[in-house]
């Protein structure tokens, strides 16, 4: 099972204050025999709320001295994921989860903003400190 990230607890307390249950800690897939860890599996703890909606997350930290390579890593995980996620569980929706610093210095420049809708990735913006997501998107 592999590590979990240095935000790891943030971001499932962001989660659990807007009222997301965590159904899975790791989310677990086995497609087409390769192994892979999703950070979270969730669920809303008001179905209707929501609409029924279950999503998995995957964290990332954006820490290291190189945001793009930080970016490629979190960018093929995400496509591996989602591809996986499609095939066994349709209903789930992936987000990636960046924390606000890496969004705000990252993820809105052209570049990202580029790759965002490219390929139609979904985000999940925190504030790992207070431990409170800032905005979904899209």
């Amino acid at each position: 099972m592999p590590n979990k990230d240095r935000f790891h607890d943030a971001v499932r307390n962001a989660l659990k204050k807007e009222q997301w249950r965590i159904t899975h800690d790791p989310l677990f897939l086995n497609f087409a025999q390769v192994e892979m860890y999703i950070d979270l599996g969730a669920e809303p703890l008001i179905a209707a709320e929501k609409d029924n909606a279950k999503i998995a997350v995957e964290i990332k930290t954006f820490l290291g001295s190189s945001a793009i390579n930080e970016f490629h890593t979190a960018l093929g995980q995400y496509l591996n994921y989602h591809v996986a996620l499609e095939e066994q569980h349709p209903a789930r929706v992936l987000y990636l989860a960046v924390p606000v610093e890496a969004y705000e210095s990252f993820f809105r420049l052209e570049f990202g903003q580029i790759i965002i809708r490219r390929y139609h990735l979904k985000l999940i913006v925190y504030d790992p400190s207070q431990e409170v997501i800032v905005k979904w998107l899209p």
